[in-house]
C-alpha cells in the first residue's frame, strides 16, 4: 500500500476501527472515514458523513485506492461494492466472523440468520472483486475483546465486578480462543501491505483455552481469586431467564455453547500473514 493512496475505512468506530484508525493515520497518506454521525477532522484523518445502505453518498470519498470493511460484512451490497469499485477501489479488506460456522446450527433463529448473512456476505464479496479484478482478503475472528469495550469478555468482567461469584453450566469444559481487536488492527494492515491472496482465513486469538481458565483469566485480569460456580445446565438455564433483562445482547444459546468447542486453525493467517496474536491476559 502505498503511502500517496487514499485509505477508506468502513465502520471506523466499531471496536476493531478504535486500534486501526489511529494506526492508519500514523502510516498512511490520506485516510478517510465513514461515519453516519457528523466528526471533526483531527490526527490525520477526514472523516466522511454516509451509510453503506445509500452507496451513493460515498462519493464525497473522491478516489480510494484501499478499503478496509470493518462493519457487518453482509453490509457489503453488491450496489455499495459497485459504487466502491466505481470510486476507484483496487484493493480490499474484509472482517466477517468464525461465527458464519459456530452459530449456523444454533438453537436461536437469529443467531442461525447472522450466520447465514456472513456466509452470504463473503460469497458475495468473493464473486464481485474476482469478477472485477480487486484483490482482497477476508479476515474471520473468533472471541474478539478489548478489555472495558467489548460486549464478550468485559460483559463477563461486569458480571464478576457485579456479583463475585460467576455461575458456569457443566465444567466450563469448552474451548475458547480470545483475540484482542488491537491484534486485528494489525493483522488488518499487514494484510493491506502484502500482495492481495483472495481467500478468507481465520483469525483466532494466541491462545487456547478452556471456557472456565478463559474466566479464571478474566478474574485474574480484575485483581480477583477466582470464584467460578459449577452448576447443572438446566439450573443455569433458569438463571439466565430470570437474569436476561440484566443481559442484553446475551441469548440462551450463548449458555449452550459453554461447553462446546469453537476452534480454528490459525495456520494459514500464519504462513500468509504473519500472524501472531496475544496470550489472554487481559487487565482491566
Amino acid at each position: 500500500m502505498a503511502t500517496d493512496d487514499q485509505v477508506l475505512v468502513l465502520g471506523a468506530t466499531s471496536l476493531v476501527g478504535r486500534f486501526l484508525v489511529p494506526r492508519l493515520a500514523s502510516r498512511a497518506g490520506d485516510v478517510l472515514a465513514l461515519s453516519r454521525a457528523t466528526r471533526p477532522a483531527r490526527d490525520g484523518v477526514r472523516w466522511i458523513l454516509g451509510d453503506l445502505s445509500q452507496p451513493a453518498g460515498l462519493a464525497a470519498a473522491g478516489r480510494v485506492h484501499a478499503v478496509f470493511s470493518l462493519s457487518p460484512i453482509w453490509l457489503l451490497t453488491d450496489p455499495a461494492l459497485e459504487a466502491l469499485h466505481g470510486f476507484g477501489m483496487r484493493r480490499l479488506v474484509a472482517f466477517s466472523s468464525t461465527s458464519r460456522f459456530t452459530k449456523a446450527s444454533s438453537t436461536s433463529e437469529h443467531e442461525r440468520a447472522t450466520a447465514a448473512a456472513l456466509a452470504a456476505g463473503e460469497a458475495r464479496v468473493e464473486t464481485f472483486c474476482r469478477a472485477r479484478g480487486v484483490g482482497y482478503t477476508l479476515l474471520r475472528p473468533t472471541l474478539i475483546y478489548a478489555e472495558g469495550e467489548d460486549g464478550n469478555v468485559s460483559r463477563l468482567a461486569g458480571l464478576i465486578r457485579r456479583f463475585a461469584i460467576l455461575p458456569l453450566p457443566g465444567s466450563g469444559a469448552g474451548l475458547r480462543q480470545p483475540v484482542h481487536a488491537d491484534d486485528l488492527a494489525e493483522v488488518a494492515l499487514e494484510a493491506m501491505r502484502r500482495p492481495a491472496t483472495d481467500r478468507a482465513y481465520d483469525v483466532p486469538g494466541g491462545e487456547t483455552l478452556t471456557y472456565r481458565q478463559m474466566v479464571g483469566r478474566i478474574y485474574e485480569g480484575l485483581g480477583r481469586r477466582p470464584m467460578i460456580l459449577s452448576l447443572p445446565l438446566p439450573l443455569v438455564r433458569m438463571g439466565y431467564a430470570l437474569a436476561r433483562p440484566w443481559l442484553p445482547g446475551s441469548t440462551a444459546a450463548m449458555v449452550e455453547r459453554v461447553g462446546e468447542n469453537l476452534t480454528f486453525d490459525p495456520g494459514p493467517a500464519q504462513r500468509d500473514l504473519g500472524w501472531s496474536p496475544r496470550a489472554f491476559r487481559p487487565r482491566f
